[in-house]
C-alpha cells in the first residue's frame, strides 16, 4: 500500500462547512479568507487569490460535468488547463490545486464552465497542506494504490540503487480519467509503497500517456552518466483531431524530477493510435530498442543515442487476438526453465478483446535479432492472466539479479470509471516474476508471485490436514481478519470430478471457486461477491486451463477488493476484483463424486511489516 501520511489542513474559507463534510476539508484558521470570486457571463468565473498558499483546495463532485481551470498571473495563463469536475450540488472529496510556485503572491484562477449557483464557490479554500489519510474501506492493504485520484497503467518502471520506481497514469484532479500525468511511487520491497508526488506533467504537446524509463549508464544520450531517461506518449486533442507522438525527459536525481527534452517529440507517425513506448538496451548490437503500439500491431525502432530513432519493423498481422486496440507492449528475454536456453517474449495488452470481456494481456514467444520479432507459435493465442482485472502489464527495467519482474493494472475498462471508491480509483497487481516453461512441447509463460510478498506475512494459522468426501467447513480463517491475507494450500485428489471451495462472510457474500477435473479448468465466480450492481459487466465467471488436477498447489492472495489466484507456481494466474461489505472470513469445501484431501493449508495475515 502507499504510506499515507497524516497532514492537517488549514482552511481559510468557511472552515466549519468543510469540517462537516466527509473529512477532506478540515481545520479552521482564524484569518479572513483571501479568496474571492467574480462571476462573468456564460459560466465564466475568476477566482482572486490574495497571498497564495501551497494549495487551493477544490471540492469535487464525481458525476458533474468537467470545468476548465487554469492559473493566471499578470494576465497570462500559466501552464496547461486542468479539467476538474467541480462540485455543483454535493461535495464527494477535495483535491489540491497546486499553487506552490506562487506562494505569497496575488494571482487569479480562471474557471470556465461552472454556474454561479454551484456549491464549489462556498467550499473552495486555501491551505498549506493536503490530508491524504486513507478514508476508503475498500483500499487494499498490500497492493499499490494512488494516494488520491485516478490511476491506470503502470509507467516508467525501473530499479536503481536499491529502489524500485513506479510511475503511473494519474489524474491529480479527480478520481475519474483525465489530465493524464505521471504520478510516482517508490518501494524497496515491492510491497510497501511511498507516494513521491507528480513526476511528468502535461505540456503544449499534450497529456502524458504511458511509457517507460531506462538508466543510461554509459551516457549515450549526453544527459549525464547514470541519467534516468523516460519515454512517454504526448497525446494532444484539438478540433482537427487527436495526435499521439513519443517524447522524452531526463532526470539527474534518480527519477524524482525530470527535464523535458527541448526537441520533443522524438518519434512521430500519422497513425491515430501510436503510443506506449517501451525502451530497452539490446546488448548484442549495442543499441537501444523502442517498441510501441501502432493500432493493432507493434512497431519497433532502434537508436544509438536515445534521441534519433530509426524504424525497423512491425509485428502483429494475423497474430494473436485482435478484438481491440493493441496497447502497452513489452519485449523481454526470459530463461526457459531446466535449460540454458532463452527466448524473447512480446507482451501485448489488448482492449477490448479479452477472453471474458474488456481488456486483457496476451503474449507471444519467439526470437528477436534487435530489429525484428518472430513469433514461434503464430496460430495460438496465449493469455498472461485468466481473470477480468489484469491489464497494461509491463516489467521493471534493470531489475536486480537478472530477474524479470512484472506489474499490472488491476482493473477493467468496462467498469473502472464506476468502481465504488471515491478517494482514489485504481490499483496494481502484486509483483510477479516471469520465466518460461515447456508444456506438451509448447513454451508458456510462468507468472509466479515475487518472493518479496512473503515479507508481508504476519500472523499464521496452519489448518490440520482434512479429507472432503462431501463437505467441510472452516468457520474462521483468521482472528481480527481485515480482509488482507494469503491462503497457501495443497490438495490431493482421489477421484473427485469437482474440487470446490468458497470464501464467504456473515452477510452471505461469497466467491465460488472450483477445479473441474474432466475439463481441466480452474473456475472463479464472483457474481455474489458483494457489491456487484455498479456495472452489468462486473458479475462474471472466469476460467483458466490447468494441467495437474491430481496434485494441486494453489495460492490465493486476498486484499479487501481483490483475489489473485496462482496455480502450480504461476502456471496459471487469475486476477479478479471483489467488493465485499465485510471481509471473507469463512471457507467451505465440497467434493463432487469422489473425494479429495487438503494435505496442507496455511493462512497468513498480510500487512505492513515496516
Amino acid at each position: 500500500m502507499i504510506e499515507l501520511k497524516k497532514k492537517s489542513i488549514v482552511n481559510t474559507m468557511k472552515a466549519a462547512c468543510l469540517c462537516s463534510l466527509i473529512g477532506w476539508g478540515a481545520m479552521a484558521n482564524a484569518a479572513e479568507s483571501s479568496v474571492s470570486v467574480r462571476h462573468l457571463a456564460n459560466e465564466q468565473n475568476i477566482v482572486f487569490v490574495k497571498g497564495a498558499k501551497k494549495y487551493l483546495l477544490l471540492p469535487v463532485q464525481d458525476n458533474a460535468p468537467e470545468s476548465k481551470v487554469c492559473i493566471v498571473v499578470d494576465n497570462r495563463q500559466q501552464g496547461v488547463v486542468a479539467n476538474v469536475r467541480l462540485a455543483r450540488d454535493q461535495v464527494d472529496y477535495y483535491i489540491p490545486f497546486d499553487l506552490s510556485a506562487y506562494e505569497g503572491k496575488d494571482i487569479s484562477v480562471d474557471i470556465q464552465g461552472m454556474p454561479e449557483s454551484s456549491l464549489c464557490w462556498e467550499k473552495m479554500s486555501l491551505s498549506d497542506t493536503f490530508d491524504m489519510t486513507n478514508r476508503e474501506k475498500f483500499r487494499p492493504v498490500y497492493h499499490h494504490t494512488p494516494a488520491y485520484g485516478w490511476m491506470n497503467d503502470p509507467n516508467g518502471m525501473f530499479y536503481k540503487d536499491g529502489v524500485y520506481h513506479l510511475y503511473f497514469q494519474h489524474n491529480p484532479y479527480g478520481s475519474t480519467w483525465g489530465n493524464m500525468t505521471w504520478g510516482h511511487s517508490t518501494t524497496t520491497d515491492l510491497v510497501n509503497w511511498n507516494y513521491e508526488g507528480l513526476a511528468i506533467k502535461p505540456d503544449a504537446w499534450g497529456a502524458v500517456f504511458s511509457g517507460s524509463a531506462v538508466v543510461d549508464y554509459d551516457n549515450t544520450a549526453g544527459f549525464g552518466k547514470n541519467a534516468v531517461v523516460a519515454f512517454y506518449t504526448s497525446a494532444k486533442s484539438s478540433p482537427w483531431g487527436d495526435t499521439q507522438s513519443q517524447s522524452m525527459a531526463y532526470s539527474l536525481d534518480n527519477g524524482k524530477t525530470f527535464v523535458k527534452y527541448a526537441y520533443n517529440p522524438v518519434v512521430t507517425s500519422s497513425k491515430r493510435d501510436f503510443r506506449d513506448p517501451k525502451v530497452f538496451w539490446y546488448a548484442p548490437d549495442k543499441h537501444w530498442v523502442m517498441i510501441l503500439a501502432g493500432g493493432q500491431e507493434m512497431d519497433i525502432y532502434s537508436s544509438k543515442n536515445l534521441k534519433d530513432w530509426k524504424y525497423e519493423s512491425s509485428f502483429g498481422a494475423k497474430q494473436g487476438a485482435h478484438g481491440g486496440v493493441w496497447e502497452c507492449p513489452d519485449l523481454v528475454e526470459l530463461p526457459v526453465e531446466g535449460t540454458k536456453e532463452k527466448k524473447w517474449v512480446l507482451i501485448c495488452n489488448i482492449n477490448p478483446g479479452g477472453p471474458f470481456g474488456g481488456n486483457a494481456a496476451q503474449y507471444f514467444v519467439g526470437t528477436f535479432d534487435g530489429k525484428k520479432f518472430v513469433n514461434e507459435s503464430p496460430t495460438q493465442t496465449k493469455w498472461m492472466d485468466w481473470g477480468k482485472d489484469h491489464y497494461a502489464t509491463v516489467t521493471f527495467s534493470n531489475a536486480p539479479g537478472g530477474r524479470c519482474i512484472a506489474l499490472g493494472w488491476m482493473s477493467n475498462w468496462q467498469y473502472q470509471t464506476v468502481l465504488p471508491t471515491l478517494q482514489y480509483r485504481g490499483s496494481n497487481t502484486i509483483a510477479r516474476d516471469l520465466t518460461l516453461y515447456r508444456q506438451d512441447g509448447e513454451l508458456l509463460l510462468r507468472c509466479a508471485p515475487s518472493p518479496e510478498i512473503e515479507k508481508a506475512r504476519m500472523q499464521k494459522v496452519s489448518v490440520p490436514s482434512f479429507k472432503v468426501s462431501d463437505s467441510y467447513d472452516l468457520a474462521s480463517l483468521l482472528e481480527g481478519n481485515d480482509g488482507a491475507y494469503e491462503i497457501d494450500m495443497t490438495i490431493k485428489n482421489s477421484g473427485a470430478s469437482k474440487i470446490m471451495f468458497t470464501l464467504s462472510n456473515d452477510k452471505g457474500e461469497k466467491v465460488n471457486m472450483y477445479y473441474d477435473i474432466m475439463r481441466k479448468q480452474f473456475v472463479m465466480d464472483r457474481s455474489e461477491s458483494g457489491k456487484v450492481d455498479f456495472s452489468v459487466d462486473f458479475p462474471a465467471v472466469t476460467v483458466a486451463p490447468v494441467y495437474d488436477t491430481d496434485n494441486i498447489r494453489l495460492r490465493l492472495f486476498v486484499d479487501r477488493t481483490s483475489i489473485e489466484a496462482f496455480g502450480e507456481g504461476g502456471k496459471f494466474v487469475m486476477t479478479n476484483q471483489v467488493f465485499p461489505t465485510e471481509p471473507y472470513n469463512k471457507m467451505s469445501f465440497v467434493s463432487v463424486r469422489g473425494n479429495f484431501t487438503v494435505k496442507s493449508m496455511d493462512v497468513y495475515k498480510l500487512g505492513n511489516n515496516k
